[in-house]
C-alpha cells in the first residue's frame, strides 16, 4: 500500500510540459484546478493538468509505477492508464484497459506498467481506462523519439514546448454530469476560457522569426473534434497516428478525439502575434472573448496582449485520403474487394428505449473479470468470453478487414484505412495508416486492415468516452493460442483479488 500522508498535492496549469520517463513513478492524485477560471476538483498525473509529457526514445523500456493516492469520493477513486497507441506486443497486461486487460489499480495501491517499444515512434498519449474517469483531468501526453527520424531535416525545434494537446474541459465531474453531457471550455495545453467567464491565462507558442517547429498535436477530447489552424500560417503533415506521412500542406485540419498529428509551423510571417484556433463541432462555438483559441507569439512582438489576426476562410483543409505512409505503403491482403482473409461489418446503432450503443446488437458491458484473465484461465471460444456477443476471436496471421458505418473509432492496431469518411474508393495501394479514425456520418462505411500479428485482448471502441460508457465497444481476442501461454506478472494477479475487494465506495 502507499501511504497517501506521504505526498501533498500541488495543482500546477503551465502550459509547457515537465516531462518524466521512460522509468518513473506516476503519482495519481485530486487537487482543485481552475484552468479556464471555474475551480473544481479533478483527477490528475503528476499533480498537472494535463498531466507530465512521459517520453523515450524508441528501443527504450518503460517503466511507470502508477501510484493511486485519490480520495475524493465524488470522482472514481481506482484507475488504469492505457497508452494510447502504443503495440503492447507480448505485454496485453501492459495496455490499460479495465475489465478487458486488467482489473483497475485500487486507491493506496500501485501497479507497475512495463512495456518495451522496439519499433515505433512517434506522438501519443495516455490516458485513465476506467469508466469516464479521463473526463475528470486524467489524460497527457507521451511522445517516442526517434534518433533517426526520417523527416528530422524538415524541421529546427521539437521540444516539450511544441507539444499541444487540445482537451474538452467540464466543470461538473464526469459521475453527475450525465450521459453525454457539453463541455464548457475548450483547453490548450491546459489553459482556455469559457463562455461569460473571467479572462484567463490561453496557452502561448513562443516562436523566433525564421524557425521551423514540429508541432505535436494530440486531442485528448472526450468527445469534440476540432478544426486547428494558426492564423496566416501554413502547416505542413509529417506525421499521423505515430506513423510518418508524406509531407502534406494544409492550413487547417479536422483531429478527432485520440488523434494525433505532427506538423511543421515554418515562423516566417510578419514578427506579431496570431490567433492559433480550435473552433469545436459542438459546444460554444466562435472565438469570441478568446475562447477556443491560444496564441502564437513572435519573440519581437508585443507581449500581454490578444492577437488581432484575422481568420480566413480555409482553401486548403485536411482531406484523409491525401494522406499517405512515407514507408512501406500499401494494405494488407489482395488490393480488391474480398482481399482479407475474414471480413467483419460492424453495425453501430443507439437503442432510444435502454438509452445504450449497440454494436452488431450487443451493447458492451464491461466484464467482472478482465478478457485477459479469461483467456489465461483456459476460455478460447468467442461463444464463452464475456461479455457475451461483445468478443470477436482472430486467428493469427491473417488480415483482417473491417467495415464500419457512421464516429470516431480507436482500434487495437495501426490499420490502414482502405475507405476513408466522406469517400465512395477503395484505395488499397497507399491509403493512410492510423489508429482512430472518424467513421463520417449519413452513408459513410469506413474500412481498415490489418494483420493479426500482436497477441492479446484488444479494445476496438469509440473514442467518445461518453459514448463508450454506454456500450460502444468490442473486443477481439486475438490468438488465443498464444495468450494462453503468457505469464504477467504477479502483480498483475493480484489487482483482481485488491479491486473485488472494495466496497461500493471506495470504487
Amino acid at each position: 500500500m502507499i501511504p497517501t500522508a506521504l505526498f501533498t498535492v500541488v495543482a500546477l496549469i503551465s502550459g509547457t510540459y515537465a516531462s518524466i520517463g521512460p522509468v518513473a513513478n506516476m503519482q495519481i492524485v485530486n487537487a482543485d484546478i481552475a484552468p479556464d477560471g471555474f475551480t473544481r476538483g479533478a483527477v490528475l498525473a503528476g499533480g498537472t493538468f494535463p498531466g507530465p509529457l512521459v517520453k523515450g526514445n524508441m528501443g527504450n523500456r518503460f517503466e511507470i509505477n502508477v501510484i493511486d493516492q485519490l480520495t475524493d469520493d465524488t470522482m472514481l477513486r481506482s484507475t488504469s492508464i492505457h497508452w494510447h497507441g502504443i503495440f503492447q506486443t507480448g505485454t496485453p497486461w501492459a495496455d490499460g484497459p479495465s475489465f478487458v486487460n486488467q482489473c483497475p489499480i485500487a486507491a493506496n495501491h500501485s501497479f507497475l506498467y512495463d512495456f518495451t517499444v522496439p519499433d515505433q515512434a512517434g506522438t501519443f498519449w495516455y490516458h485513465s481506462h476506467l469508466s469516464t474517469q479521463y473526463c475528470d483531468g486524467l489524460r497527457g501526453p507521451m511522445v517516442v523519439y526517434n534518433p533517426s527520424d526520417p523527416h528530422r531535416s524538415r524541421y529546427d525545434v521539437d521540444t516539450e514546448a511544441t507539444v499541444i494537446t487540445l482537451a474538452d474541459w467540464y466543470h461538473t465531474p464526469a459521475l453527475a454530469a450525465g450521459l453525454v453531457p457539453v463541455f464548457d471550455a475548450t483547453l490548450i495545453n491546459g489553459k482556455g476560457r469559457y463562455a461569460g467567464g473571467p479572462t484567463s491565462d490561453l496557452f502561448q507558442l513562443t516562436v523566433v522569426s525564421g524557425l521551423r517547429y514540429r508541432l505535436r498535436l494530440i486531442s485528448i477530447s472526450c468527445d469534440p473534434n476540432w478544426v486547428f489552424s494558426i492564423d496566416g500560417h501554413n502547416l505542413t503533415i509529417i506525421e499521423a497516428d505515430s506513423v510518418n506521412t508524406q509531407p502534406l500542406v494544409v492550413d487547417s485540419l479536422q483531429i478527432f478525439a485520440g488523434q494525433r498529428y505532427s506538423v511543421i509551423l515554418n515562423a516566417n510571417q510578419k514578427i506579431g502575434n496570431y490567433w492559433m484556433r480550435a473552433s469545436p463541432n459542438v459546444g460554444t462555438q466562435g472565438f469570441d472573448a478568446g475562447i477556443n483559441s491560444g496564441v502564437v507569439h513572435y519573440v519581437g512582438a508585443a507581449s500581454g496582449v490578444d492577437p488581432t489576426s484575422n481568420q480566413t476562410t480555409s482553401v486548403i483543409p485536411l482531406v484523409e485520403t491525401n494522406l499517405h505512409p512515407l514507408a512501406n505503403p500499401g494494405a494488407p491482403g489482395l488490393p480488391q474487394a474480398g482481399g482479407a482473409d475474414v471480413s467483419l461489418n460492424l453495425a453501430l446503432a443507439f437503442d432510444a428505449t435502454n438509452l445504450d450503443f449497440t454494436v452488431n446488437g450487443v451493447s458492451f458491458t464491461p466484464p467482472t473479470a478482465p478478457v485477459l484473465l479469461q483467456i489465461l484461465s483456459g476460455a478460447s471460444a468467442a461463444q464463452n468470453l464475456l461479455p457475451s456477443g461483445s468478443v470477436y476471436t482472430l486467428p493469427a496471421n491473417k488480415v483482417i478487414e473491417i467495415s464500419v458505418p457512421a464516429l470516431a473509432v480507436g482500434g487495437p492496431h495501426t490499420f490502414d484505412v482502405v475507405r476513408s469518411a466522406g469517400s465512395t474508393v477503395y484505395n488499397y495501394a497507399n491509403p493512410v495508416r492510423r489508429d482512430v479514425v472518424s467513421t463520417g456520418s449519413g452513408t459513410d462505411n469506413v474500412t481498415i486492415r490489418f494483420t493479426t500479428d500482436n497477441a492479446g485482448p484488444w479494445f476496438l471502441h469509440c473514442h467518445i468516452d461518453w459514448h463508450l460508457e454506454i456500450g460502444l465497444a468490442v473486443v477481439f481476442a486475438e490468438d488465443i493460442s498464444s495468450v494462453e501461454t503468457m505469464d504477467p506478472p504477479t502483480a498483475w494477479d493480484q489487482l483482481c483479488p485488491i479491486y473485488d475487494s472494495l466496497t461500493s465506495d471506495q470504487l
